[in-house]
């Protein structure tokens, strides 16, 4: 019966990496630029949800739109003044404007509203605990999990169903034939980095929901967790981010289990490293040249 209560743990936190992850695999699939900023993001979501929550008195969902509107605004903000600059500059030099767009966010965040953690409201959404064969689900449990697999799915029918998702999929597999075929190459890669900056920014809140504090610092070690998701999967590979994502949470929530909790950092970096020696390409990585 523990071992299931830790699966749900699990899943729950890797539906977290897997919101975040998605934002890194898209934008690397149509641009090749790991987003480096795409953790802070994610941290501005958690804070954009929680001034609603106790400024405005807004509920969970209303709070997560607006959270997801402005993070969609602010990724297409951070691509069109850092990132399309250098959209024809070597990847070394994006890399490190990645990084210092990261830097810049977290401490101009410190700088406007200081450095102590703030602490969503217990019991944002009532909902009941589930007893399922003696195990215990929690109402908050359920309602990231819900929230996750309807934000999944209307990411994939974006991709696969909408006019710019056939954009985005054209832009990826050949950027010079799409802006010849009369797609506005720049556009869609700002949709790119809207959408997956909306993903973030829901992550946030539900990350905030879920685990209360929330600080200017910590979109850094849940953003490069979600990187390692990402590359888990398969980087540039949507389905591959949203399995590396579950894996990782599932596996961290194992290693807490079995009594290792102070490792449960760390286990992500070590399985980072396992795939970049034995699958580099990913769990996903046998389609990796026909996504990417």
């Amino acid at each position: 019966m523990e071992l299931i209560q830790q699966l749900v743990n699990g899943i729950s936190l890797g539906s977290i990496y897997a919101l975040i992850a998605l934002g890194y695999t898209m934008v690397y699939g149509i641009v090749k630029l790991i987003n480096f900023a795409h953790g802070d993001v994610f941290m501005v979501g958690a804070f954009i949800g929680f001034y609603s929550i106790t400024i405005f008195h807004l509920g969970f969902f209303p709070s997560l739109l607006i959270s997801m509107a402005v993070c969609a605004l602010f990724g297409v903000i951070i691509e069109r003044i850092a990132y399309k600059p250098l959209r024809n500059a070597t990847r070394i030099a994006a890399l490190i404007t990645a990084i210092g767009v990261s830097l810049f966010i977290e401490y101009g965040t410190i700088y406007l509203r200081g450095a102590q953690p703030e602490a969503y409201p217990d019991n944002l959404v009532p909902l009941k605990d589930i007893n399922i064969f003696g195990v215990t689900i929690s109402g908050q449990s359920i309602l990231i999990l819900g929230t996750s697999i309807v934000l999944m799915i209307i990411l994939q029918f974006i991709v696969h169903k909408t006019k710019i998702g056939k954009a985005m999929r054209a832009v990826s597999h050949d950027m010079d034939a799409a802006r010849l075929m009369g797609i506005n190459v720049n556009n869609t890669i700002s949709a790119t980095f809207a959408i997956g900056s909306a993903l973030a920014g829901a992550a946030g809140v539900i990350f905030g929901t879920y685990y209360t504090k929330i600080d200017p610092l910590m979109g850094i070690i849940p953003g490069l967790k979600a990187f390692v998701a990402a590359v888990l999967g398969g980087i540039g590979i949507i389905p591959g981010a949203m399995t590396g994502g579950l894996v990782l949470g599932v596996i961290e929530s194992l290693v807490s289990a079995a009594g290792y909790s102070l490792w449960r950092d760390g286990v992500a970096f070590i399985v980072l490293i396992l795939i970049l020696i034995f699958r580099p390409a990913g769990l996903f990585g046998k389609n990796i040249k026909e996504k990417v």
